[in-house]
């Protein structure tokens, strides 16, 4: 029997332990009675079994092997294509280059030289690739090489394959891949041994003589130590190069000037755009000084004694010598105002240009296929050819400049610069412009910081 100072005990004791109220110590005792059955289940799962212990069954089962006499045999009684590819060599003849592409075919060598189309495969420059496929026996399946010209043409895709009757030669444009090269060079002797150094094509090279050549007498301004960085276009097919395109921004550090230029396409013009100052400025002269691309001046802007009347009078145009049928170009973008027959002047065109601006172009031969009056030409373009026509004794352009219809001296007159780009157009530039400088960016010299002239490149698609 409990004292009833031990049942006392106990029942403070109890509070203690599990709370003083009701409903605290049913909560604790549902507590204690579910852990207890968690670990009574813990005791009597049952234990899984040894893996050392399990039972180890062997399976044997015999396979066919097939017979290596039968593969032999598949493989030699099928029909296989040898593909091979080199590429054309300087002084490469026919015959050598279809032996080193493994071709045996007499058949195909004859095809090749009497069809005109795969006869230009003859015609690759050194270093393109020439792609064949042929059978076991050497004979031409398939022949396919990439040809494209020296005026930046579309290149084209020349296929030779065998057919049922022969031989038959197909041409397809080329699909190729445009990218976007930056180079960079310093000039240690000349412009091309830098451009070399740099591995920047030739024809690119021309480009930065031409857009910088209004500022830049590259005979005898460059100096040790000037800098260029430069922006084009390359064109690839399968992974080989295949020819450079335009140059879209250039920088050239000539002493103590920076000269800039970005390419900036114009729908409206001929040429498909032209070069402008990152300020929106037109690089462009407004007028060429000649509009015939090789000649010398035979009579100038003077008072002199007419060949055929005998009077002294005014020579109110610049007469350059040529031979018949030489290309006369615009001098500018304008409009075709006259074009015919007038008196003295023979076979004339005269182009209305911006700002009261004319020219005309007397004594040609004939007219450009196609010109007429009201007709818009853009600089540069063929309009028509030397010629004797009119009161002429002799082969010759006569060029006059005028100015609100008043002759100017062409060889004197301060020639203005394109008109700049406006409105719409401007903020357009402005977006390229910014993309070119980021460009430029990149090819500061810090960023080559080996200390050595490397030409630094960098491409992106």
């Amino acid at each position: 029997m409990l004292s009833t100072d031990k049942i006392m005990s106990l029942g403070s004791s109890s509070k203690l332990l599990f709370g003083a109220s009701r409903k605290t110590r049913i909560v604790s005792l549902s507590a204690i009675f579910l852990a207890a059955c968690a670990f009574g289940a813990a005791g009597v799962a049952p234990m899984a079994p040894d893996a050392a212990n399990l039972p180890v069954r062997s399976i044997t089962e015999e396979l066919a092997v097939p017979s290596l006499a039968e593969q032999i045999a598949q493989l030699q009684a099928a029909d296989h294509v040898y593909l091979r590819e080199e590429k054309v060599r300087p002084g490469d003849t026919l015959a050598s280059l279809l032996s080193r592409l493994g071709v045996q075919d007499d058949a195909a060598a004859d095809f090749i030289k009497s069809d005109k189309l795969a006869y230009s495969v003859l015609q690759l420059k050194a270093g393109r690739r020439v792609q064949a496929q042929t059978n076991k026996d050497g004979q031409l399946q398939r022949l396919r090489a990439t040809l494209s010209d020296n005026n930046g043409q579309p290149v084209k895709n020349v296929v030779i394959s065998r057919s049922s009757d022969g031989f038959i030669a197909t041409e397809s444009s080329a699909a190729l891949e445009r990218r976007v090269e930056m180079h960079s060079g310093e000039i240690r002797s000349s412009l091309f041994a830098a451009t070399d150094a740099a591995q920047i094509p030739d024809n690119i090279a021309s480009q930065i003589v031409d857009m910088f050549a209004t500022n830049i007498d590259f005979a005898s301004d460059l100096r040790k130590g000037d800098r260029f960085n430069v922006v084009f276009e390359t064109f690839w097919q399968d992974g080989e190069f295949v020819r450079a395109g335009r140059v879209l921004a250039g920088e050239f550090i000539n002493g103590n000037n920076k000269y800039r230029s970005v390419w900036f396409d114009e729908p409206g013009s001929k040429q498909g755009g032209s070069y402008y100052s990152f300020d929106g400025k037109s690089l462009k002269k407004a007028f060429l000084k000649s509009p015939l691309e090789f000649s010398r001046i035979s009579s100038g802007f003077s008072l002199r004694q007419h060949p055929i009347s005998g009077q002294w009078k005014r020579h109110e145009g610049v007469d350059f010598a040529a031979p018949t049928g030489t290309p006369i170009r615009a001098s500018g973008d304008g409009t075709v105002e006259f074009a015919g027959v007038q008196n003295g002047y023979g076979n004339v065109v005269v182009l209305k240009h911006w700002n009261n601006y004319s020219t005309a172009y007397a004594h040609m031969s004939r007219f450009a296929p196609g010109l007429k009056n009201g007709m818009k030409v853009s600089q540069g373009e063929v309009i028509g050819y030397v010629g004797s026509t009119g009161w002429s004794t002799g082969p010759h352009l006569h060029y006059e400049f005028r100015v609100n219809n008043q002759p100017r001296d062409p060889m004197s007159i301060d020639v203005p610069n394109a008109q700049p780009l406006a409105g719409a157009e401007l903020q357009r530039f402005k977006t390229v412009a910014s993309e070119m400088s980021h460009r430029f960016a990149l090819l500061k010299p810090s960023d080559n910081t080996d200390g050595k002239d490397g030409g630094v490149k960098l491409a992106a698609k």
